[in-house]
C-alpha cells in the first residue's frame, strides 16, 4: 500500500511572484491557476492561515513579505503542512537570505525545486518524526490558533468565474483525454481480435493442408496425384 501524500504542492512567492515551486506528478487540477489568484489576496504581514477550495486547503506562511505556501489533499490535518512549511522557511533563509525580496519570477526555481521535493517527501512518507523536534512542537501549538476559511470568501465574483472556466477548460481536457485514451484502447483490442482470428485461421490452414498431406502421400500430394492419373 503506497503511504498517503497529505502535501501534494508548494511554493514560495514574494507577494504574486512565484520564485520556486514544486508540485506532485501525482495530482492534476487547476490549484496553480486558484493560486495565483489567493497570492493576490494575501497581505505582505506576518501572518499564517488556511483556505478550503473543493477537496484541497492551501495553507501559508508569510513573513518578511515572502509567502511560503503549500497544498494537501488532507483537509483533516494541520500540523504536518504547517510544520512543513516552516521547515522550508528555515531553509530559504538559510540558502538566500535577503535575496527573494529582489530575485525575479521562477529564478530561484531550478535550484530551490530539489528542496521543496525532498522536504515534501520526507514530511509526506514520515510524519510521525516531526513531533520528537521540539522546536517543532511549540510551531504545532501556533497552527490550533490558524484561522481556516473558505477560499470563496476572498474571492471577488470575475475571479470565481475565471476559476469556474478554468476548471471547465480542464474538465473538458480531461474528458477529451479520456475518450481519446478509450479510442486508442478500442483500436488496440480491434487489432487483437483481429490478429486472433488471423492467427486460427492460419491455424486452421496449417492443419487443413498437413492432413490434406498425410492423406495423399506427403506434401507433393503424390498419392492424389497418382489417383488422379488412374482415373483419367
Amino acid at each position: 500500500k503506497s503511504p498517503k501524500m497529505p502535501i501534494v504542492y508548494a511554493l514560495v512567492a514574494r507577494g504574486k511572484t512565484v520564485l520556486a515551486e514544486f508540485t506532485n506528478t501525482s495530482v492534476t487540477g487547476n490549484f496553480p491557476t486558484v493560486t495565483r489568484v489567493l497570492l493576490s489576496k494575501i497581505p505582505p504581514t506576518d501572518s499564517r492561515m488556511s483556505y478550503i477550495y473543493d477537496n484541497f486547503i492551501f495553507h501559508y506562511i508569510t513573513s518578511s513579505t515572502i509567502t511560503y505556501l503549500c497544498m494537501s489533499d488532507d483537509t483533516s490535518s494541520h500540523r504536518v503542512p504547517f510544520a512543513f512549511l516552516s521547515k522550508v522557511q528555515e531553509t530559504w533563509n538559510q540558502e538566500y537570505g535577503t535575496q527573494g525580496l529582489t530575485a525575479i519570477a521562477f529564478s530561484m526555481n531550478d535550484a530551490f525545486s530539489p528542496s521543496l521535493k525532498g522536504l515534501m517527501d520526507r514530511y509526506n512518507n514520515d510524519p510521525g518524526a516531526i513531533d520528537s523536534v521540539s522546536k517543532v512542537k511549540d510551531q504545532i501549538e501556533g497552527v490550533k490558533s490558524v484561522m481556516v476559511e473558505n477560499i470563496e470568501k476572498v474571492l471577488e465574483r470575475g475571479e470565481k468565474i475565471e476559476l469556474l472556466v478554468d476548471k471547465t477548460d480542464r474538465l473538458n481536457q480531461q474528458a477529451f483525454k479520456f475518450e481519446k485514451q478509450s479510442k486508442r484502447l478500442k483500436n488496440v483490442m480491434w487489432w487483437k481480435k483481429v490478429k486472433m482470428y488471423l492467427m486460427f485461421t492460419f491455424l486452421a490452414a496449417v492443419i487443413i493442408f498437413a492432413i490434406s498431406a498425410m492423406a495423399c502421400g506427403g506434401i507433393d500430394f503424390h498419392g492424389c496425384k497418382s489417383d488422379k492419373r488412374r482415373l483419367l
